[in-house]
């Protein structure tokens, strides 16, 4: 049993008992002890590194799309029709013919 006074504690035993009740999970209490000790350490840890000044740092992880290298999006000549076509397993009222993916039956 943790010896943290309880207004010390991020969570305790009875909002694991909460979440894991809301989430339809059956835990002994064993469990629910070992889980309480672990959450608590990762929300502690979580508070630590909210408190730290991360203003002037730049991301590291985001996706910024002014840095994707991007082509031109300009119109150029197609493939021709019946060259597409001339590698298709199966052809069909003039376009690739494929397998039926719904059952109409």
């Amino acid at each position: 049993m943790p010896s943290d006074p309880p207004a010390a504690r991020p969570i305790d035993e009875a909002e694991v008992r909460s979440i894991a009740r809301l989430a339809h999970l059956d835990l002994p209490d064993d469990e629910i002890q070992r889980l309480t000790t672990d959450l608590a350490s990762i929300l502690a840890y979580v508070r630590q590194l909210e408190e730290l000044d991360v203003s002037g740092v730049a991301p590291t992880s985001s996706v910024l799309l002014e840095r994707l290298p991007l082509r031109p999006d300009a119109p150029h000549e197609s493939l021709p029709h019946e060259l597409a076509l001339r590698e298709a397993p199966r052809v069909s009222e003039d376009g690739f013919e494929v397998p039926a993916f719904v059952d109409e039956g």
